[in-house]
């Protein structure tokens, strides 16, 4: 028997879990969280697409394009803390829930501003949208929560995985998207935040309707009382328990520089390809294959993360990444070799998120993970948005090699670290706790 969880439809407690009852219920629970991470996933690319052009037009300047996106992913980072102080106190369902609440609220302010021409009111809506971006992030965690040991990198993998879906047909659906409101007061540039709004709140309404009983507050009443006692609930216990944990403190390093180095270099690749005569059909094939790189794959490296371990998957990463900035940095004219490059960039970030994420779950006692998954998601955001705004300085004094050595450099203590880790601090074979 394992503990108790709540009955269906409430969070009350219940009669202890079998396990095969418990296996039912992490099916179940995956199903919801994969259904919702299709349709959240499909929200933020079918808008995100425009936002420069959206951004341009309600400015009236292109040098102010790329403030919309670096608004989005500032707000991603700003909601993570608080995201996860609700879900550490209320549990997954509430926090994802209000965080799809938030973007749709974001969506519609975006309309507002594109339809009134209001650009301050603009970064305010992208920033608000950035909430739906910081649910899909944290829906990784969820699947996790009721997961196994040894199988909790397969269940976040499943869960990245189905973000594919969303990140292939999102910037497909954006023109007929922007075709719908030919015609109406709203701009048409403005019309696939509409449908983005309408997208985030039906998964909300699916989230709160189906993700019941709450895999965190199940998660915490099926642990031992010993794991119940170690740690709080709060923000502060998720960085005490970092600080605690040499493999935590990895696993955190892990998720920022997997991220931060993919994103310093992705973003100025089409400006890198187009100096070498590459026209948009090129650009938006060599980017769909890093997508397929940073999705597709996610199953396969979360059974490696379980069967190997997760310092070898993390191995994985810092290599398929340096490969990667290589390939890319040395591309010039050769448009294959940028394309390579940039699929072994999205196969490497995804290494180092699903083995990283899994590492940090596994590290850390189970009051405090969701804090500590807040913490992973606010250092990421962060790191990227500085990495991505730097990320055009050095191009422009520098090149785009310069880029691609610099992004590969910033491997260097994540690889250093991970050895360092696995020889001082040894857990078991796979590197996996309860």
């Amino acid at each position: 028997m394992y503990g108790v969880t709540a009955s269906p439809g409430t969070d009350r407690p219940a009669p202890p879990l079998a396990l095969p009852d418990l296996a039912r219920l992490q099916k179940r629970t995956s199903r919801v969280l994969i259904a919702g991470q299709v349709l959240g996933g499909l929200g933020v690319p079918i808008s995100i697409a425009l936002a420069p052009v959206l951004a341009t037009e309600v400015s009236g300047t292109e040098a102010l394009s790329g403030f919309a996106s670096t608004a989005s992913v500032i707000g991603t980072a700003l909601v993570s803390l608080p995201l996860a102080a609700l879900m550490t106190a209320r549990g997954r369902r509430p926090g994802l829930v209000l965080a799809y609440g938030i973007g749709a609220v974001g969506a519609g302010l975006v309309v507002l501003a594109a339809t009134i021409k209001s650009f301050p009111l603009l970064l305010v809506g992208m920033a608000a949208f950035g909430a739906a971006s910081s649910a899909n992030l944290q829906a990784r965690f969820a699947a996790a929560d009721l997961a196994a040991p040894d199988h909790r990198a397969r269940a976040i993998s499943v869960v990245v995985w189905a973000s594919t879906l969303g990140a292939v047909l999102g910037p497909n659906l954006s023109a007929p998207a922007s075709r719908s409101f030919a015609g109406t007061s709203i701009p048409e540039t403005a019309g696939p935040f509409v449908w983005a709004a309408a997208v985030f709140v039906l998964t909300g309404a699916l989230i709160a309707v189906l993700l019941r009983p709450d895999p965190l507050l199940t998660a915490r009443a099926l642990a031992a009382p010993e794991e119940q006692a170690r740690g709080g609930h709060s923000i502060r216990a998720g960085i005490a328990a970092v600080k605690a944990s040499p493999r935590a403190r990895l696993a955190l390093l892990t998720v920022a520089v997997s991220h931060t180095t993919m994103v310093s270099i992705m973003v100025m690749t089409p400006m890198d390809l187009s100096h070498h005569g590459a026209g948009l059909e090129l650009v938006g094939l060599v980017i769909s294959g890093h997508i397929a790189g940073m999705f597709a794959f996610s199953p396969l490296m979360g059974w490696l993360a379980d069967r190997l371990g997760r310092l070898s998957v993390i191995g994985l990463a810092a290599g398929l990444l340096s490969v990667a900035a290589l390939l890319a940095g040395t591309a010039g004219p050769s448009h294959g070799r940028s394309a390579l490059g940039l699929f072994l960039l999205g196969l490497g970030w995804s290494a180092g998120m699903v083995a990283g994420s899994a590492l940090l779950t596994d590290s850390v006692p189970q009051p405090a993970r969701a804090a500590v998954q807040g913490l992973s998601d606010l250092t990421m955001n962060t790191a990227a948005g500085v990495g991505g705004a730097v990320s055009g300085v050095i191009m422009s004094q520098a090149g785009y090699g310069w880029l691609n050595a610099v992004g590969a450099s910033l491997l260097l203590p994540m690889a250093a670290l991970a050895l360092f880790t696995a020889r001082r601090h040894p857990a078991d074979p796979k590197g996996v706790s309860s």
